[in-house]
């Protein structure tokens, strides 16, 4: 009877190789052992990440020694050879989300880059490998302290994933180990997406920018220092994770985050969350010529746009809708932190007066100025820590259901949609060559119909919703609104998903 043996490939490589080479090879590994002090499950896959990468070199001609200088175990670190000591409390905007997650419900947001060339799964992860390290924040777990939830470091390998799934669907938090953010690919696409208790915009697209110029790095492409760019080598600053918020003086009056309800789209909510996902693809120097020609901002055009769509999508006569607008606490107060210094504030307009382009876009641009500027931020800051401050106190088990109360006013029934604008995203010149496009979809809310977000990179804008009603009015109509105003639009997306 024979018996059959199965070979790891890797070891028939080894075993192709000359004695020189194999050396270099053995060299190298026992190297690895030096950076790498998992446990035996971690640190097996871990090796395996660096046979998988050896081995797709080789395929592609690239000699073993050169091989062996792209993956230098010197870019581990020691992140993964010493045990884990760092925690972080919880940032003060980020407290409220995992007190105010629902069963199938929580605040998830993606951010994606769209290569020329297919995405290699073995480099992607050992860009990850390698990119981890430098985002200490990130390399977490959720977990329950007595009063609040914090982050715990966890040393482990952190795996990517083949996209299988509907985008921003809940991370499993409640795992033992589980993590907060997910790494996916799929053809030409490399998505992050984040629980918004690690990061907000701005700390996700720095993570983003990194992992894919490690990336472009290992399959071949000319990298070179860039500001736009962090140093993975780089020692971790703590100013780069702080709570950027503690830093901030509280002052004014505590106002800005309780409101009136505001009018909802009348589609039937889904089931599936999102049901569906579009992008609107257009040339970014087009829309904003259009913007100029109204004399606005790209933010305050689309903003007056959603509106005239979301008056389609409304049976209602009367009352009020409101657009909730993201604003990067940053430009008031400079901070490298890639943790959440974000607020929001709310644009409202009566309904029956959302009819002439113009005249929204005048009041649009007032209340932008006067609601997101430096001292209406302030006070929401202030009511912020107000509410912090009060809730500091209570223990956690009796602290969840009193802060999903508070939610419910704070939460998406005082608007009818959001435009969160990540703004233009800056990349070296070595890594715009090989970027077609980005995207950034905000995850559904519990009410409002659709999230819309924006990102331009390389010239393209792309405008996206986050679909909660099979109803096509919003989108249609701001579609028609779009061409009618001289901007192509080419349509992207999904098909509905199933429940």
């Amino acid at each position: 009877m024979k018996i059959s043996t199965i070979i790891n490939p890797f070891d028939g490589y080894i075993a192709s190789l000359p004695e020189e080479e194999s050396a270099l090879l053995k060299e190298f590994f026992a190297d690895f052992e030096h950076h790498c002090d998992l446990p035996w499950r971690d640190k097996r896959k871990l090796r395996e990440d660096f046979e998988k990468a050896v081995m797709y070199y080789s395929s592609r001609g690239l000699s073993l020694e050169r091989s062996l200088e792209l993956l230098d175990t010197r870019n581990l670190g020691g992140f993964y050879a010493r045990p884990p000591v760092l925690w972080f409390p919880l940032d003060d905007a980020a407290k409220i989300y995992p007190l105010s997650m629902e069963r199938g419900r929580m605040s998830v947001f993606r951010l994606s880059v769209y290569l020329r060339e297919p995405v290699v799964p073995e480099m992607l992860q050992m860009a990850l490998d390698f990119t981890i390290r430098r985002f200490p924040s990130f390399a977490t777990t959720l977990k329950k302290g007595f009063f609040w939830h914090y982050l715990d470091t966890t040393k482990r390998r952190f795996p990517v994933f083949r996209e299988s799934d509907i985008p921003c669907r809940p991370l499993k938090v409640s795992q033992s180990g589980s993590l907060a953010f997910r790494v996916l690919y799929w053809k030409n696409r490399i998505s992050l997406e984040f629980f918004h208790v690690l990061t907000d915009g701005t700390g996700g697209m720095t993570f983003l920018k990194v992992l894919t110029g490690e990336y472009l790095r290992l399959i071949g492409a000319a990298a070179e220092p860039s500001p736009e760019l962090w140093n993975i080598n780089d020692t971790p600053a703590p100013e780069e994770f702080e709570n950027a918020f503690a830093r901030v003086e509280q002052k004014g009056s505590a106002s800005g985050f309780v409101d009136k309800s505001a009018l909802q789209m009348n589609g039937r909510l889904a089931e599936q969350r999102p049901c569906r996902i579009l992008h609107f693809r257009m040339d970014a120097a087009r829309l904003c010529e259009a913007a100029k020609k109204h004399g606005a901002t790209v933010t305050v055009y689309l903003t007056a746009l959603m509106f005239l769509a979301g008056r389609a999508a409304i049976d209602e006569l009367q009352g009020e809708q409101s657009i909730q607008i993201p604003v990067n606490m940053r430009k008031f107060y400079p901070s490298k932190t890639v943790r959440n210094f974000s607020l929001y504030c709310g644009i409202r307009l009566p309904i029956e007066k959302t009819e002439y382009l113009d005249e929204m876009i005048g009041e649009i641009q007032r209340q932008l100025e006067q609601k997101g500027s430096r001292e209406a931020m302030d006070s929401m800051l202030t009511a912020t820590e107000r509410l912090v401050n009060l809730l500091k106190f209570v223990p956690l088990v009796v602290k969840q259901p009193v802060a999903r109360l508070i939610y419910g006013f704070l939460g998406d029934k005082i608007f009818t949609t959001t435009l969160s604008n990540i703004g233009v995203v800056q990349l070296p010149d070595w890594m715009a060559e090989h970027v077609d496009c980005m995207d950034f979809v905000l995850g559904t809310a519990i009410s409002n119909r659709a999230s819309c977000s924006l990102v331009t990179v390389n010239g393209t804008a792309m405008f996206t919703i986050a679909k909660l009603t099979a109803d096509p009015s919003f989108e249609e109509k701001l579609y028609e609104l779009l061409e009618s105003e001289g901007v192509e639009v080419k349509v992207e997306g999904s098909g509905f998903y199933e429940s």
